[in-house]
């Protein structure tokens, strides 16, 4: 089952690419998208030159710190706010009003109060992943059955026990769903930081290429950005399964199934 389910992929990614390498030059010019070759040559090059490390730890190190920020006190405000009924209800409003806010467009304004170094790009990022996690913990907390947690408390169980052995276990499906989705926006919160408000990172190398009419170049920033997403959710992935190895059980028998 995994064999062909890998070779599917394998097969999929060989057409994106022979798709990819007629289009460039045939069908769209070379100036707006270079080819797969022109990248690889252009991205072997940022490599021997040290460039592409030195910018890929930049953004590695905002999005995970920014990350490792926003999903923690997301955590631990969605604990909170998933036993207190009446306070979310309360607050309700106002997070999902600030949920469908668009975050990009606070940006101009996390550089005004905390201009561009590295720390705007941090907690812009955690800014950008809080409110995902949040909801997902909060959801998974709410969705933990009363019933479950009067037995625990009937069996002399206290608050403290409760939450530990009852509300946390149930919620951790929830809070990594969330982990899931809001990966790939701890980069897109790094990235546009570095892009309007920075010297260095990946989001920088992609607007200076740019700038430069080096497609090859952002092209080759791109699939860097994309390799840091894909290792981001193979590490949450990782930590799901260490954490949850019942989950890694479950998915084997359907896939025996």
């Amino acid at each position: 089952m995994k064999r062909s389910l890998y070779f599917y992929r394998l097969v999929f990614g060989v057409g994106l690419l022979l798709l990819w390498q007629v289009a460039s030059g045939w069908l769209v010019s070379p100036v707006y998208i270079s080819s797969p070759v022109a990248v690889a040559g252009r991205l072997s090059e940022l490599i021997a030159s040290g460039e592409l490390f030195r910018h890929a730890r930049i953004t590695a190190f905002e999005a995970i710190a920014g990350f490792l920020l926003g999903s923690g006190v997301a955590i631990v405000v969605g604990l909170v706010l998933g036993r207190a009924r009446r306070l979310a209800e309360v607050l309700d409003p106002f997070i999902m009003g600030f949920y469908s806010l668009p975050k990009i467009a606070l940006a101009p304004l996390f550089v005004m109060w905390f201009g561009i170094d590295m720390s705007m790009k941090i907690i812009f990022t955690a800014a950008v992943v809080f409110l995902v996690v949040f909801l997902n913990t909060y959801s998974g907390v709410r969705s933990v059955s009363p019933e479950q947690q009067t037995v625990f408390r009937l069996m002399g169980a206290t608050e403290r026990q409760v939450v530990r052995m009852v509300i946390i276990p149930a919620a951790l499906t929830w809070v990594f769903v969330g982990l899931r989705l809001s990966a790939p926006y701890a980069l897109v919160g790094a990235i546009v930081g570095e892009i309007i408000a920075g010297n260095r990172g990946l989001g920088y190398l992609v607007a200076r290429t740019t700038a430069q009419f080096d497609t090859a170049g952002a092209f080759a920033a791109i699939v860097a950005i994309v390799t840091l997403g894909v290792l981001l959710n193979m590490g949450i992935k990782a930590l799901e399964r260490s954490l949850m190895p019942w989950r890694q059980m479950e998915d084997a028998r359907e896939v025996a199934i």
